[in-house]
């Protein structure tokens, strides 16, 4: 089980039903920023952590609540 702040890269496996940040892209760089709802999304266990789609591009996400 994820704990809250632990962070997810793009395309690895939810593990903990929760609420999740956005905290940067893959390639490090933080602009342009993600759409306001693209910032912060409910997965569910076993859900894929998703791409940044308006840019297109891998991020890391950070536990911010479990649901």
């Amino acid at each position: 089980m994820a704990t809250v702040g632990q962070e997810f890269k793009t395309g690895e496996k939810c593990e903990t039903k929760g609420r999740y940040t956005f905290v940067r892209y893959v390639d490090n760089p933080q602009s342009p920023a993600p759409t306001s709802n693209e910032r912060e999304i409910p997965l569910d266990r076993g859900d894929t952590f998703p791409p940044i789609r308006s840019q297109n591009r891998a991020a890391w996400w950070r536990l911010t609540q479990l649901t």
